[in-house]
């Protein structure tokens, strides 16, 4: 990071402490002039916990029964945004009780006593407009036996946080925050009085953010699936509430939600979750059922990559392939060395997954999760196929950019005899090692089985050089690989056949084999699941296949087939490899 980065990140937060106090001390709104329906939903379980004085946020549990959290030291400063952006008002408004209610009021009104007048680590665009999105909709369930005096400190603090938004959202980042900033003005200038006139202002920029933002095939620069679903619900809710307040939305937003919802539809499993790559997760339960309905878009992506994903779908099976290169730059904040991992999905369990995001479990999570052997993906050389770059001040926490990507992924989708196929490759060891990374798949038509090749090869004869001068440095011992295949923590897996196997039982009672050809060695290792929600991280297993290259071009082919499947894979592989030998040039005649 350059110099000036310091020096900006100084500098935005001092104009945002600038602008914060300036809208405080504005004369506050008296009341709404209209205010669009609750949209958001929480968790009933969460609500509860949070009621009783149990707080988790960010990985963090902090037991304070009976006090205000703005009263507490948070852990770190993911705890923080993620308190001051009021999430757990849709959590307590989902129990919705008394006792429930009760807490909701004191912690707005608290945080209005003490941070409302433009002070603390809450005044940052983006949070500002999550936080309006949240009192907005929960008005009439925070209002509720509210004295006049305590209504009025709640206009006051809305119109303060609405007047900020409309000088600061500029700040914001690129994507989903600068998305969510502008659909907390557009709230404020439809629900406010006095704020009418900055409606237009809000509806025009979020139109344009619709136009720049989301690419002609319906992504976003982070190409996180959870993400965009966020960017997804944040447009229908702002068409919904200016189609409430009589308002047009224009064409922008509306083709913007066309274009997102079948790359959506694409990127989701057959189980109904989201795959979980690029710090994003399954998304919550319901919300991209409701966002896609809510889209009124039936459309369904035509064949080839979905904001650089690749989807194989047979039968009751889904897999999806990350086949395009890392976001760079600021959108890689949160991206992960995923190149060619893979996600699979049988009916409504997940069978082969990856690690997830770890930021919820604390700085050191967070980086092991944004790794390659985090991932079901190959491994050289304990390289990872992009690398971290040297931390740097991004809002109030320490994050790091992506570099040393990958430059070059092609990747093609096609049919195979019996089945889809998909073929890709990247060179994000060729720069380290010489040597460029391939991975074919193949599903069968009734997606009962799954065979896949993963091959390192040296191409140029500048490659060729560079992979001798490594083989060189270890003494012609070869460069060690693994290619993991990490397994859903409710995947019961054990070792089979005399160890050439791995048998793996799901809870629907299915029974999928693991097998390979022998040009590797394979053990069944420990593993971790990473999701929100969660105290600490599930304990899980991982296939490992270890092996060296020793050569400009090394091969490993695996299946995985359902168990009544397993016999005709083995011959497959037996078969594909008496082939290989019979038409081989090298291979002596007699």
């Amino acid at each position: 990071m350059s110099m000036l980065g310091p020096w900006r990140t100084r500098a935005t937060s001092l104009l945002n402490r600038y602008h914060a106090r300036r809208a405080a001390g504005a004369r506050g709104a008296a009341g709404f002039v209209s205010r669009p329906e609750p949209r958001t939903v929480g968790s009933l379980a969460r609500g509860r916990q949070l009621a009783a004085g149990n707080l988790l946020f960010a990985g963090h549990l902090v037991e304070a029964p009976g006090h205000l959290p703005w009263d507490l030291r948070a852990p770190d400063a993911a705890f923080s945004e993620e308190l001051h952006g009021f999430g757990w008002l849709d959590d307590l408004a989902a129990v919705g009780d008394a006792k429930a209610r009760r807490a909701a009021q004191d912690w707005v009104w608290g945080w209005q006593a003490r941070y409302g007048r433009g002070s603390g680590p809450g005044w940052t665009p983006d949070l500002a407009g999550r936080r309006i999105i949240r009192l907005v909709h929960h008005a009439l369930f925070l209002l509720s036996g509210r004295t006049p005096e305590q209504s009025a400190a709640f206009y006051r603090m809305l119109s303060a946080q609405a007047r900020f938004l409309s000088r600061r959202w500029r700040a914001t980042g690129p994507g989903l925050a600068r998305i969510e900033a502008l659909t907390g003005f557009l709230y404020a200038g439809l629900s406010i009085e006095g704020m009418e006139a900055e409606a237009e202002t809000a509806r025009a920029a979020l139109a344009r953010e619709c136009d720049t933002q989301v690419d002609a095939q319906g992504g976003i620069a982070t190409r996180s699936p959870e993400e965009l679903l966020e960017v997804l619900t944040l447009l229908t809710w702002a068409q919904s509430a200016l189609y409430e307040a009589d308002r047009r939305a224009g064409p922008e937003i509306a083709a913007a939600i066309d274009r997102i919802a079948p790359t959506l539809r694409a990127l989701r499993h057959a189980d109904g979750g989201l795959a979980r790559f690029h710090g994003g997760g399954r998304g919550l339960e319901g919300r991209l059922d409701q966002a896609l309905a809510s889209s009124g878009s039936r459309k369904r992506r035509p064949e080839g990559l979905a904001m650089g994903f690749a989807r194989l779908s047979a039968g009751r099976t889904s897999l999806i392939l990350d086949a395009a290169p890392p976001p760079g730059g600021r959108a890689s904040l949160n991206a992960h060395a995923s190149t060619l991992a893979f996600e699979l999905t049988s009916g409504r369990r997940p069978l082969v997954v990856n690690c997830g995001s770890g930021a919820v479990f604390g700085d050191a999570w967070r980086k092991a999760g944004r790794a390659t052997p985090s991932h079901s993906a190959l491994c050289l050389d304990g390289y990872s196929s992009a690398r971290l770059g040297a931390p740097g001040q991004i809002g109030a926490a320490q994050r790091e950019r992506l570099t040393d990507l990958p430059r070059e992924v092609p990747a093609e989708i096609s049919r195979a005899p019996d089945g889809l196929s998909v073929q890709a490759g990247h060179d994000g060891y060729v720069a380290t090692h010489g040597l460029t990374h391939a991975r074919t798949l193949e599903l069968t038509f009734d997606g009962r089985a799954l065979a896949g090749e993963d091959m390192l090869f040296a191409i140029e004869p500048a490659h060729k050089a560079l992979f001798d001068r490594r083989m060189d440095a270890v003494s012609l011992a070869g460069l060690p690989f693994q290619i993991r295949f990490h397994l859903h923590p409710e995947v019961d897996a054990e070792v089979d056949l005399g160890g050439t196997a791995v048998s793996m039982a799901l809870r629907s009672g299915e029974i999928w084999i693991f097998r390979h050809d022998g040009s590797a060695e394979m053990s069944l290792d420990p593993s971790v699941y990473l999701e929100k929600g969660r105290l600490r991280p599930r304990g899980a297993q991982q296939i490992v296949l270890s092996g060296r290259a020793m050569e400009y071009a090394t091969r490993v082919r695996w299946s995985l087939a359902k168990a009544q499947e397993t016999a005709t894979a083995i011959r497959d592989l037996v078969r594909d490899d008496e082939d290989d030998a019979s038409t081989d040039p090298n291979q002596d005649s007699s």
